[in-house]
C-alpha cells in the first residue's frame, strides 16, 4: 500500500511548522519503510499495519508540540503490488518520453 500524508500543528505561538514537520519525517525516515517527502506530502509504503503505525507516530511527534494537528491522507491499497513508490513515476515518464497522446487505459 502506498499512503500520502500532511501531518502539521495546529494553533500554538507560531507560524512556522518546519520543525514539528521535520519531526514527523524523522519518524517516516527512521521507520526503515520507502518514503519520499516533497513540498506537501510524506509518503510511504508498506503493509497496512506498518503504515498506518509510522502514520500514527509521526502524528503523535507532531502532537507533542502543538495542542492541535491536522492530518491528511491519501491511500492506494493494492495488494500483491510492491515498489509502486518509484514504479508509478517511472510508467509515467515512460509515456511523457514517448510523447503518448492517448488516452489511458488504466491504474498509473
Amino acid at each position: 500500500m502506498l499512503v500520502a500524508f500532511s501531518v502539521s500543528p495546529l494553533g500554538g505561538e507560531s507560524d512556522g511548522v518546519a520543525a514539528a514537520v521535520a519531526e514527523a519525517v524523522r519518524v517516516v525516515r527512521d521507520s526503515g519503510l520507502p518514503n519520499e517527502t516533497n513540498a506537501m506530502f510524506t509518503l510511504v509504503e508498506g503493509e497496512w499495519d506498518e503504515v498506518m503505525a509510522v502514520v500514527k507516530a509521526a502524528t503523535e511527534a507532531v502532537q507533542a508540540v502543538a495542542p492541535r494537528v491536522g492530518l491528511v491522507l491519501k491511500a492506494d491499497i493494492r495488494p500483491g503490488h510492491t515498489g509502486q513508490l518509484t514504479a508509478k513515476v517511472e510508467r509515467l515518464e515512460r509515456h511523457l518520453a514517448a510523447g503518448d497522446d492517448a488516452a489511458p487505459t488504466g491504474p498509473a
